[in-house]
């Protein structure tokens, strides 16, 4: 019999994090991954001559020198992982454009707290006192969840209460709530809102606390990409998880959690039978719920909690090879969001219909990174976020000139916002629907985001109680369906908390 201390299904940015964390504290460790290589979403493809990045825009929380975020601290300084971030020269350029292409607003916003709020005062003044009111709320905010996590799920109420009181004031409100409470002015908020789509809901039901930390991260020390696209993260992850001891099963898939009563035991595969006290699950609950789990031995207040989550968003991405260089194409922004500039709860609205593409953010790796790709050529790619299931609706004989009729809106859209032509210099193009993030993470409906951070299932929530958020004994999940929320920055620090109460509660059993 094959007995380990844990075993992590699934090898993407959660799993490995969680992996990584129980390996180096000198724990056996399995990991299984049902494909070839590590990464999931967090990966590269190739397309002629071209390597595009899956899904990565750009990674918060890496900072600079001598002010090292908590990303950069716990790949590159706790893994070991010697990634190479190359900066993003601003944070965004955004364009409010209406159907005809007649630009509405178009504005670019630096990194660094000083240049963000002068620049903030020239497109929208009156706003500095309010945008210092943010970097205050985000400093006890980032502390406060520091604090959570070295708590492994149980914090000190008076703590919490003493140091922290306005992080506890804000997590039941909205960040349009906390922007007004802020006093921004109209103009100030749309252009603090310009991130919604990153995070895939509306500015009036968002976890105000998952949007602190993100657009502070941002702000503060800026966004990165890799050298060499998310591939070089998650390879580099399972190497450092090699390197702590850890064994890895490539081309197997996990096709059941054993259980032992109540508690999980194991995991069945496609290579055999393989036990440990701790099993988890880096993937989206819904799915393991589904297929993996008896049904006798799940809470009902799991199932009611996963039946009550709304999937967040569903991706349709553009990706091209131009056989000309940024500089010849006259594309000078690494990250733009275009979009109609309503307010966002309309934009959310919108995006759950199908309807004409009107929204993207635009990508031109390139400009960050000018040797990506071959010489004398850029590659670029076009995201929107479905909010819905629509492409569930699809029928499969539509399915391929549907994809490519949206294909050619997303960059049509571009073509008018920027007047710039990139069509006519296309060398290839791929494009990436709901059903394909589907097919190749296995997440439902393509909602690679795992749930939405919103409402009464904000982050803050799930933080505050993490003891509660794992309920099934032996049983936990990482990545992006993870307390913290979705995105890179996220599941890798979801998947560090959650390897550590796993080391936790191997303690506790030890005596230790």
């Amino acid at each position: 019999m094959q007995k380990y201390d844990a075993i992590v299904v699934g090898a993407g940015n959660g799993g490995l994090s969680t992996a990584c964390t129980l390996a180096k504290a000198g724990k056996k460790v399995l990991l299984i991954e049902q494909h070839n290589l590590p990464g999931g979403v967090a990966s590269s493809f190739r397309r002629g001559r071209f390597e595009f990045e899956t899904a990565l825009h750009e990674l918060a929380a890496i900072g600079k020198p001598g002010a090292r975020g908590e990303v950069y601290e716990l790949v590159n300084e706790n893994y070991g992982v010697p990634i190479n971030w190359v900066p993003v020269p601003d944070l965004f350029r955004a364009i409010h454009v209406k159907d005809d292409g007649t630009v509405i607003r178009d504005f670019t916003m630096p990194h660094g707290r000083q240049a963000f709020m002068d620049k903030m005062e020239e497109y929208a003044p009156g706003n500095r006192e309010a945008v210092a009111r943010f970097y205050e709320l985000f400093d006890e905010s980032k502390a406060a969840l520091n604090y959570i996590s070295s708590a492994n799920g149980h914090p000190d109420p008076k703590v919490l209460r003493k140091q922290f009181p306005n992080f506890l004031k804000v997590g039941s409100y909205s960040p349009m709530d906390v922007l007004t409470a802020l006093k921004f002015t109209d103009d100030a908020k749309r252009i603090m809102g310009t991130y919604w789509s990153y995070m895939a809901v509306d500015m009036y039901r968002l976890s105000s606390i998952f949007y602190l930390m993100m657009v502070g991260d941002l702000v503060d020390g800026g966004a990165y990409i890799m050298e060499h696209t998310s591939h070089q993260l998650t390879t580099g992850l399972l190497e450092a998880f090699r390197r702590f001891g850890g064994e890895s099963w490539f081309n197997v898939r996990a096709e059941e959690i054993l259980f032992e009563g109540k508690r999980a035991c194991g995991v069945r595969t496609t290579q055999g039978t393989v036990y440990a006290d701790h099993v988890i699950w880096n993937g989206n609950p819904n799915i393991a719920f589904a297929n993996m789990v008896p049904k006798g031995v799940i809470p009902e207040r799991e199932l009611k909690l996963a039946n009550a989550r709304k999937f967040s968003a569903r991706m349709f991405v553009v990706y091209i090879g131009l056989n000309k260089t940024a500089e010849e194409l006259g594309i000078k922004d690494y990250n733009i969001f275009i979009s109609p500039g309503l307010d966002t709860a309309d934009e959310y609205k919108r995006v759950g219909r199908m309807e004409k593409i009107r929204s993207t953010a635009a990508l031109c790796y390139n400009v960050a990174n000018p040797k990506i790709g071959p010489p004398g050529t850029c590659q670029m790619s076009f995201t929107m976020a479905y909010s819905k299931d629509v492409w569930g609706d699809v029928e499969l004989r539509d399915y391929v000139n549907l994809k490519n009729q949206k294909a050619r809106e997303i960059l049509e859209l571009y073509e008018r916002a920027t007047k710039t032509s990139i069509i006519p210099y296309i060398e290839e193009i791929a494009v990436a629907t709901p059903w394909t993030f589907c097919r190749y993470a296995a997440v439902p409906e393509g909602g690679v985001y795992g749930y939405e951070a919103a409402g009464w299932d904000n982050c803050m929530a799930r933080m505050m109680s993490l003891d509660r958020d794992f309920t099934i004994p032996g049983l936990k999940f990482t990545g992006a369906a993870g307390p913290r929320g979705d995105g890179f920055s996220e599941s890798l620090l979801t998947g560090n908390i959650v390897g550590k109460m796993v080391l936790g509660e191997m303690m506790a059993k030890e005596g230790k």
